[in-house]
């Protein structure tokens, strides 16, 4: 079992920035891709980046590349998602999750998730 907490978001003028922190634990939090999705009301789940499990690979979705940047210490069981230029688009509840098989965009890929953290961006 791998718990996964969200923290960071919050409300943030279009143009700034936030950094998303996920926590992991359990006895392999730290052996798992770790990925970031997104969903705002009424729209489906969302592909933003994963990382893989040593760090040295990432993956983006096109149109979150240049503005948001993903990177993990495994020392603390912990991922970030940087965001800048953040744009009222983005806005969204942010869920991290531990990857498990299957291509990096699907969320069926991924077997434990965090409980989301909000993000809102105003203009």
């Amino acid at each position: 079992q791998v718990q996964l907490v969200e923290s960071g978001g919050g409300l943030v003028q279009a143009g700034g920035s936030l950094r998303l922190s996920c926590a992991a634990s359990g006895r392999t939090a730290g052996s798992y891709a770790m990925g970031w999705f997104r969903q705002a009301p009424g729209k489906e789940r969302e592909f933003v980046a994963t990382i893989t499990w040593t760090g040295d690979s990432t993956y983006y979705a096109d149109s979150k590349k240049g503005r948001f940047t993903i990177s993990r210490d495994n020392a603390k069981n912990t991922v970030y998602l940087q965001m800048n230029s953040l744009k009222p688009e983005d806005t969204a509840v942010y869920y991290c999750a531990a990857h498990n098989r299957g291509t990096w965009e699907s969320p069926l890929a991924y077997g434990y998730w965090g409980q989301g953290t909000q993000v809102t961006v105003s203009s």
